[in-house]
């Protein structure tokens, strides 16, 4: 039969998953320390804790990241395969006996890491029509104040306010400074354009810093920056870096500068510019009351000098010869059109008068009817005993025929 060996105490699995926990925790090694590896199965839950696992070549490590964490100190999209570096203590998971790293931060570690989430970062932020140039606002041509979101003591700064006093010296300027690098420097950028957005101080802004390696321009490459770019409530130029760097910020902004001070020289034009082309319309304006007198006096001379208006009143009295002229021959051939109208209408009287039957009838003649009304012109028509009835000049009356009598 086994015999179970002697023991100084029995252990339940709760004490010693305690006891190992009170070890590890109370381990000054294990305790905010920041572990570098490859991220591996990473997955956010509902209810916003994420977990993940870090490993190399020789093992893993299990680890969480609890929502609390993630809102402050997790700065970019997680996938798998990105190295990076976790920030955090070691602890043990008492139910399941587990220890993993309880991270309180974590970055990113290595340049192709960095250039990873920037992609992943952009073609998301792309998708979702962050970067739409149909979104770009038209920067001010003559802006009154002008913003500038960079930090206090840099070049940068000096380098705008340069070129902004050599082109536009009355142009009023306001610097919000912000860190530009680190761990600050996004929270800060975005807080002084929501600033600028809510306040409408500026008519344009300029955001922007010096050149530097990718991590050192990464702060214009967090989400929460370049959303904060495009959300601006004012027109946003963005300048970061030299000419070949890129930030998303440049892909945010409305207008986009290979340097700070191509930036200023963007956001204000050249006051002495200015001032001659206004002087310039000046003169032009000016010049167009006399232009115009000049014309008209010239087209009025032309006129003057014309043969109609140079001798106007030989003009109208021959004019009025020639009126009288026409006046006469058109009252002469009046007067004979009415001359032979009068004739011909005394003709044609004549002629209607001796057709008149009264006129003959008044010479003793008469018209001799039958009882149908049709008129009798011979013997023959009527018959012995027939009625007729005869009209004269003064009358009619009724007849009845007898002794006929014929006429050879």
């Amino acid at each position: 039969m086994n015999r179970v060996p002697d023991a100084k105490q029995v252990f339940t699995v709760s004490n010693v998953n305690q006891y190992i926990k009170a070890l590890i925790t109370s381990d000054y090694n294990l305790s905010g320390i920041c572990v570098s590896g490859e991220l591996s199965n990473f997955k956010k839950y509902s209810s916003g804790h994420a977990y993940f696992s870090l490993k190399d070549a020789g093992g893993v490590l299990k680890c969480v990241m609890f929502s609390s964490r993630i809102a402050t100190g997790l700065k970019f999209i997680p996938s798998d395969g990105m190295r990076v570096l976790a920030y955090g203590s070691i602890s043990v998971y008492e139910r399941d006996g587990v220890y993993q790293l309880y991270t309180e931060r974590m970055q990113l570690d290595g340049v192709g890491t960095l250039y990873m989430a920037y992609e992943a970062l952009k073609s998301r932020l792309e998708q979702e029509g962050l970067f739409d140039p149909a979104k770009k606002r038209e920067i001010p041509k003559l802006p009154s104040c002008v913003g500038v979101v960079t930090s206090a003591s840099g070049a940068v700064i000096r380098d705008i306010q340069n070129v902004i006093g050599r082109r536009f010296p009355t142009m009023n300027l306001k610097l919000f400074p912000v860190s530009v690098q680190g761990e600050n420097a996004s929270p800060e950028i975005v807080r002084a354009l929501q600033y600028i957005s809510r306040t409408k101080c500026c008519d344009v802004v300029i955001v922007g810093r010096g050149g530097g390696s990718i991590e050192d321009l990464w702060a214009f490459n967090e989400e929460a920056t370049v959303r904060a770019v495009a959300a601006c409530g004012v027109p946003v130029i963005s300048a970061v870096g030299h000419e070949t760097d890129y930030t998303l910020t440049d892909f945010a902004a409305d207008l986009r500068a290979p340097t700070p001070s191509a930036a200023a020289e963007l956001a204000v034009p050249v006051l002495q510019e200015l001032r001659e082309r206004v002087e310039g319309y000046r003169s032009k304006i000016a010049s167009i009351p006399l232009t115009n007198c000049h014309i008209k006096q010239m087209e009025l001379d032309r006129l003057k000098s014309s043969r109609p208006l140079a001798k106007p009143f030989e003009r109208i009295d021959n004019e009025s010869i020639s009126l009288d002229r026409d006046y006469a021959r058109a009252e002469e051939r009046m007067s004979r059109s009415i001359l032979e109208n009068q004739e011909r209408i005394t003709s044609l009287s004549s002629h209607l008068s001796a057709l008149d039957p009264n006129a003959v009838l008044k010479r003793g003649y008469s018209i001799v009817y039958k009882e149908n009304g049709t008129a009798v012109t011979g013997a023959s028509q009527v018959a012995e005993g027939e009625r007729i009835g005869i009209q004269t000049a003064n009358g009619r009356f009724g007849a009845i025929r007898e002794n006929i009598k014929a006429e050879t």
